[in-house]
């Protein structure tokens, strides 16, 4: 194991599958000389040249396109998109071509296509480039979609992939890029798809954290312990297609209780959907409704102060913990997660 930050350590799997792999090539605006805007590829254009690290002319749909005829041609593309609003822009290669073809061809074709794209607030990027859009992905059959929130993770769960025949949507947030973590040295310590991470045993009520989320639920599992004597299982999904419900529920029914936090939007989002499941096959567990905390039902405020309001923070996931089990006197932090 080896301390590393979440940019380097997707660095380290770029790099590692560049080299294991000849098929496999990298593309996306400002990926190669200016070594990406996260800094994620940074180096690589000088190690494997232009034919393997191509920086691309500023139109999204034409990038995807070019990435899933790639892959249909048998190479192993991994695209770039600078946040994941643009890929609101190439909606239709993703969901219409990438997502489909393997269906439409009879399986005589596969798209092994990773999409990586930073998302997320508390930057002041305003409406358009603060969005968390992972609903909106892991609604269409045929996209597996990745939402890693430790180093270990994003390297692990990358490489895999990268590795796989399916297109990948890989979203990582622009607020974990700094953050540091042990991550395993070996290049086959790979994370398999459908396996959630158990962040903190606990026993009083199961946390299911979203992307970021996962780290807020881990701070707020510790106020409970510390400041209430509230002990919190977290979960962190770390893929949303494939789902690991059956750790999910295997929580909920030890601690009876569950709270979903995620940073989107409300309404049909990731938490609307694990609610449904977790109502529909695990009621006779619990002793409560499933709670959620979630971003502000509205466009993202540019204002620092509106901006921090708009998503949640460990105290509402407190808040909502404590009124699932019932210990709190105020209203549930429900969906806009206290805003």
């Amino acid at each position: 194991m080896a301390a590393m930050r979440y940019r380097d350590a997707l660095n380290a799997a770029l790099r590692e599958e560049l080299q294991r792999d000849e098929r496999v090539f990298l593309m996306g605006e400002d990926i190669g000389v200016f070594g990406g805007a996260f800094k994620v590829t940074a180096g690589l254009l000088d190690e494997f040249g232009e034919k393997r690290v191509r920086d691309t002319p500023i139109s999204e749909n034409t990038i995807v396109g070019m990435g899933v005829g790639a892959a249909m041609a048998g190479l192993r593309p991994v695209v770039e998109l600078m946040t994941i609003n643009f890929s609101l822009l190439a909606f239709d290669q993703i969901v219409n071509h990438a997502a489909h073809i393997h269906y439409m061809f009879g399986g005589q074709v596969t798209v092994p296509l990773v999409l990586r794209m930073p998302q997320g607030a508390g930057h002041q990027l305003g409406p358009t480039h603060s969005h968390c859009l992972e609903a909106m992905f892991m609604h269409v059959p045929g996209l597996l979609v990745a939402a890693p929130g430790t180093p270990a993770d994003a390297k692990g769960l990358l490489k895999t992939a990268i590795r796989d025949e399916n297109p990948v949507v890989f979203i990582e947030h622009e607020s974990l890029y700094g953050i540091s973590g042990e991550v395993p040295e070996e290049e086959e310590a790979l994370v398999g798809f459908g396996r959630a991470r158990v962040a903190r045993e606990g026993s009083d009520v199961t946390v299911v954290g979203i992307s970021r989320m996962a780290r807020t639920a881990e701070r707020a599992a510790e106020t409970l312990a510390a400041e209430h004597g509230v002990h919190a299982e977290v979960i962190d999904p770390r893929t949303l297609r494939p789902l690991d419900l059956d750790t999910v529920l295997a929580s909920v029914a030890s601690t009876n209780h569950c709270v979903i936090v995620e940073e989107g939007w409300p309404h049909g989002g990731v938490g609307a959907n694990l609610a449904a499941l977790i109502s529909e096959q695990a009621f006779d567990d619990l002793d409560a409704p499933v709670q959620r905390v979630s971003g502000a039902d509205a466009p993202m405020p540019y204002s620092k102060p509106l901006e921090d309001a708009a998503y949640p923070h460990e105290a509402q996931v407190v808040q909502a913990a404590l009124a699932v089990l019932g210990q709190s006197q105020g209203p549930p932090a429900g969906p806009g997660g206290g805003s």
